[in-house]
């Protein structure tokens, strides 16, 4: 079979360099183009050293015009300005890492319909997809420690979430929010009730749930910490934890990438991965699910390779069985 040839636009982002990590070791990959403007002509290893004796590859000022599939690594806003300058082949699958497409309403452009990339909910969609919005991180995240509530009709009151998340949630570019001596041994909130992504948390629950009318009350956190995302979730329920846990194990049983914990969960058992972990308690009346997700990898990267391989009907699994580094 021929490799998927893949192309980058915005190749110096932390999601790009991700992206180049994990695809240079995919087996049915094969990187034709990376592109950033400001770094056209210079090594990809240049501004990825982490790349250093991995690859050759320079950065280009545009697609090579033979590729199968294009990764959108743009800033919010930016990536549909960038289909809309730029005539694009109908033949390129486009997998957009941004918030543009995200949404129902702004699914279509120009005659390019977008499916929602969470795979675990979506899957047979994206098989049959030529373009693919993916997840945003805290999205994804908060998502998968529900939608077994929301398949199962259980969620009836409102949700309440605290999740926490590494600095490199908020990008390459250094902030004030963002540089070491602010962050580390710091903790801070933001966005609290207001956070972007609980436009597509709220239709994906609707998706299942066509009823669902609660609040969701999610508190972001910055976090002292590189990457990752850690997630409380809690809402009133009257199912058992039994009941619960294994409500959540059978939805999740042909997801190859949410495991559903035995025991308590933390985050460095999945930083480096595209798993997700989630942990099912329940105290009095209240159900808590934890999730934790590698913000860069299930929560942006790794789940859009995870989204290629369907797109292309290759093994979900293929090229992301990444190791966590425990020590």
């Amino acid at each position: 079979m021929d490799k998927i040839k893949v192309g980058i636009v915005g190749g110096a982002g932390y999601t790009a360099g991700e992206l180049i990590r994990i695809l240079l070791h995919h087996p049915s990959a094969e990187l034709t183009s990376v592109v950033s403007s400001s770094n056209a002509g210079n090594p990809v290893y240049q501004v990825h050293d982490d790349l250093v004796g991995d690859t050759d590859l320079a950065f280009s000022m545009a697609l090579s015009g033979i590729e199968d599939v294009v990764f959108l690594c743009l800033g919010h806003g930016n990536s549909k300005a960038f289909l809309e300058k730029t005539d694009l082949p109908t033949s390129f699958k486009i997998i957009d890492l941004s918030n543009d497409f995200r949404l129902t309403a702004d699914k279509q452009l120009d005659g390019r319909a977008f499916v929602y990339g969470l795979p675990e909910l979506n899957k047979a969609a994206i098989q049959q997809a030529q373009n693919v919005a993916n997840p945003g991180c805290f999205a994804t995240a908060i998502q998968l420690a529900l939608l077994p509530l929301a398949a199962a009709g259980r969620l009836t009151n409102d949700v309440h979430v605290s999740a926490v998340t590494g600095s490199t949630g908020a990008g390459r570019e250094l902030t004030e929010t963002t540089g070491f001596t602010w962050r580390t041994g710091n903790l801070s909130i933001y966005k609290p009730f207001k956070h972007q992504h609980l436009g597509e948390i709220g239709e994906s629950l609707k998706q299942l749930q066509a009823g669902f009318s609660s609040d969701i009350n999610f508190i972001p956190y910055r976090g002292n910490f590189a990457r990752g995302i850690f997630a409380s979730v809690y809402t009133k329920s009257d199912l058992t934890q039994d009941e619960a846990r294994q409500l959540f194990k059978d939805f999740y049983a042909a997801a190859p990438f949410t495991t559903v914990s035995d025991k308590e969960i933390h985050l460095k058992q999945v930083v480096n991965t595209n798993k997700c972990l989630l942990y099912v308690q329940k105290f009095d009346n209240q159900l808590l699910i934890t999730s934790a997700i590698d913000n860069l990898v299930k929560g942006a990267s790794g789940q859009a390779i995870q989204n290629m391989n369907l797109l292309f009907g290759r093994p979900e699994q293929e090229g992301l069985n990444l190791k966590s580094v425990l020590w």
